[in-house]
């Protein structure tokens, strides 16, 4: 069953990232982006792994070194669990950044493939997004007299 969950996580946030990358402009998609609830069928996942290793969860996160960390990934329900949860934090920074993004005029053409990166490597999307995002407002500000 842990294997099952594992493969299924990302399926339930699909839907969504598939609406802010392929329909944008969709007044839906907006909607949509702009409620946490997107992330409930994860985090029901996350939980459903989460419990049967809480032990090993919450010494890897009240006492975090890397050897705990490892201990609780080598579980398929730990591993599981922090795919989960990854998932979830990436889907809630992908709906934050479509927002901005249509807040401040940014093309979906740009957004398509950051939103992409954003969901394989979210770091370094969320870092791109934030350069751009710090461009675009500089450029908006008006200037001092």
């Amino acid at each position: 069953m842990t294997g099952a969950l594992f493969e299924i996580t990302f399926y339930l946030a699909a839907p969504f990232w598939l609406l802010m990358i392929f329909t944008p402009t969709w007044s839906g998609t907006a909607r949509v982006a702009a409620s946490p609830l997107t992330v409930l069928p994860v985090l029901a996942v996350y939980t459903v792994l989460a419990v049967p290793v809480f032990p090993e969860l919450w010494t890897a996160v009240s006492s975090p070194d890397i050897g705990t960390f490892r201990d609780l990934t080598a579980l398929a329900g730990g591993a599981g669990a922090v795919w989960a949860q990854v998932i979830a934090w990436d889907l809630l920074l992908g709906q934050w950044m479509y927002l901005q993004s249509r807040k401040l005029g940014l093309s979906p053409l740009l957004m398509g493939p950051l939103l992409v990166l954003t969901i394989l490597l979210s770091p370094f999307g969320l870092l791109i997004f934030l350069a751009v995002r710090t461009i675009r407002l500089r450029r908006r500000e008006p200037l001092a007299a």
